[in-house]
């Protein structure tokens, strides 16, 4: 199967002054869907192996424009981390030219794979539409694409070829708001400090959309026991409020995830993700990515890879993340009263139940940052 990707030249990334060393810094070349892997000699130190991902069509253009200046002024500004753009149809010329003139970062366009963006050979689709057709009533419960945009994030965008030199992500998605500025190299205080996911909302998903989602896990987590985080830096409490008898739909929202692309490509998750797929919920019910991902974290990785992202003030309809903290508010633009972190429907309380410590205070924070500034 022959996948079109193209890349926009660019000046190469900005070394931040804050990165490990290398002497042998290997460069992809991406040639007319070829890949050729060349090594050259440097110096110099190298920005860590990481990148945006955006999924977006091409009517989605002004919102993709609209995300990427906000992250610009916000962050990248300073670090120039390229930007990898997915679509399951070819980016137009325009959309490439639009979206490549706002940063000074490499913008390289894929196109997904048909086969990562269907049906797979295992799922009855008359079933598929009656159930799109009884869950109409729902957000997206009638959606055919949206099943295909769940599936995918959940498993196979980290396997499209422009990712392959990459070690983390950061998912960016059109129409959002950064309310603060981040001044320290995010992706490598995530490496440093070997955090695997990263988040900043959490709220429960509606159950109709996941009816069995939580019956299949506990069938993986039986079959695979090996999976699993145990003891007191397990994050599995999190889910359930009733001694593991149900799933009270808490996970993180994966509009805004920074992640670990190695956790995603791990044996671990990939054994999850292809349980979940045969069992068909992504299409006979409809399964959404952020509760796949965040049962995978919360299974799988230690509290002490899993980070809070407080300081960065992120907005996607219609929930705001605004940090409340007088010291990180400094640096932001957001009111602190419209924060969703502590309300009813987040799951931000259950979590400190877990870990205490996961929203900084301002001598922590200035700690753990410090090392990663400009």
């Amino acid at each position: 199967m022959t996948i079109a990707y193209f890349i926009v030249p660019t000046p190469q990334p900005v070394p931040s002054n804050n990165t490990s060393p290398s002497t042998d810094s290997p460069l992809v070349d991406f040639d007319n869907g070829s890949l050729s892997s060349t090594t050259t000699k440097s110096t110099s130190k190298v920005p860590v192996k990481a990148a945006f991902v955006i999924l977006a069509r091409n009517s989605n253009l002004d919102g993709v424009r609209q995300s990427m200046r906000q992250m610009e002024d916000r962050f990248n500004k300073n670090f120039n981390y390229p930007y990898v753009f997915l679509n399951n149809d070819e980016f137009t010329d325009e959309f490439k030219e639009l979206t490549s003139s706002m940063t000074k970062s490499r913008t390289l366009y894929g196109k997904i794979d048909p086969e990562h963006w269907g049906f797979p050979s295992f799922i009855d689709q008359e079933r598929a539409a009656e159930t799109r057709k009884n869950m109409a009533h729902i957000i997206y419960g009638d959606s055919e694409s949206y099943r295909h945009m769940c599936r995918y994030q959940s498993g196979f965008f980290f396997r499209h070829p422009l990712l392959d030199e990459f070690e983390y992500y950061w998912r960016v998605e059109p129409d959002i708001n950064y309310y603060c500025d981040v001044e320290y190299d995010v992706f490598q205080m995530m490496k440093d400090n070997d955090y695997k996911y990263g988040w900043t909302l959490s709220l429960t998903e509606y159950q109709e959309t996941i009816p069995t989602l939580w019956k299949t896990t506990q069938e993986f987590m039986t079959k695979y026991p090996e999976h699993l985080t145990n003891g007191p830096s397990s994050l599995r409490g999190w889910l359930t409020d009733d001694n593991y008898e149900n799933y009270n739909g808490c996970h993180f929202w994966s509009n805004f995830e920074v992640g670990s692309l190695d956790f995603l490509r791990s044996k671990q998750y990939m054994d999850y993700f292809n349980h979940l797929d045969h069992a068909g919920g992504f299409f006979y019910e409809r399964w959404g990515d952020a509760p796949v991902h965040s049962l995978a974290v919360a299974m799988m990785l230690p509290k002490e890879q899993v980070h809070f992202f407080n300081d960065i003030g992120y907005f996607h309809n219609p929930l705001t993340h605004c940090p409340t903290e007088r010291y990180l508010q400094r640096n932001c633009h957001c009111a602190a009263e419209n924060n969703f972190d502590w309300t009813d429907w987040s799951c931000a309380t259950r979590f400190k139940r877990l870990d205490p410590d996961f929203v900084w205070d301002e001598k922590t924070y200035k700690e753990k940052t410090a090392p990663f500034r400009i």
